[in-house]
């Protein structure tokens, strides 16, 4: 984070970079949002969450790895893919769960029930450009807690074994974890 805090910093006597043909290029309005956010999101993590960035160069795609302390996923480890598009903070980040989990607002293949990602929601609660990569980042985490909701689910066939045997349901999260998510 800081080398690319450092390089924007040197380019920016003005706020463009050059190109390998030396072809001026600006730095995009995403990138420096990132710069600030990405120390204001680091800062302040959820103890059960750590970010992992495999370029530091690369602010605009990194992995969110959630350990929840309670809850039915308690002792699992859950990868999250967090890109960040150039039309950022004007439409949301794409977030991908890589961890396969049985869980009511995640579906098997990663898909992720979260009115915060979406640019327009139902409920209000969905993407605005005064949202944040903290925002985002609490939001994921609160979906194995607070924000668990089986009452509009993407993953049917989980939230209707919730309903029927609470125990059945505990279970398979179990053998989920065990299985996929063990940290």
């Amino acid at each position: 984070m800081i080398t690319l805090t450092r390089k924007l910093k040197k380019d920016s006597g003005e706020t463009k970079t050059t190109t390998s043909n030396n072809t001026p290029k600006r730095v995009s309005v995403r990138d420096k949002l990132l710069v600030k956010e990405v120390q204001e999101m680091e800062q302040m993590l959820p103890i059960t969450c750590r970010v992992k960035f495999d370029d530091p160069h690369c602010l605009h795609e990194f992995s969110l790895f959630v350990t929840p302390d309670e809850g039915f996923w308690i002792g699992g480890r859950f990868c999250f893919h967090i890109y960040i598009t150039e039309d950022y903070n004007m439409a949301p980040p794409s977030v991908k769960c890589l961890t396969k989990l049985w869980h009511p607002n995640i579906s098997e293949e990663g898909d992720i029930c979260l009115s915060l990602l979406r640019q327009n929601s139902i409920d209000g609660m969905g993407w605005a450009p005064t949202r944040r990569l903290k925002d985002v980042i609490w939001g994921l985490n609160s979906l194995f807690t607070d924000l668990l909701n089986f009452d509009d689910p993407l993953n049917i066939e989980a939230a209707d074994l919730y309903l029927k045997d609470k125990e059945a349901f505990r279970n398979k999260v179990r053998d989920y974890v065990i299985q996929f998510a063990k940290r």
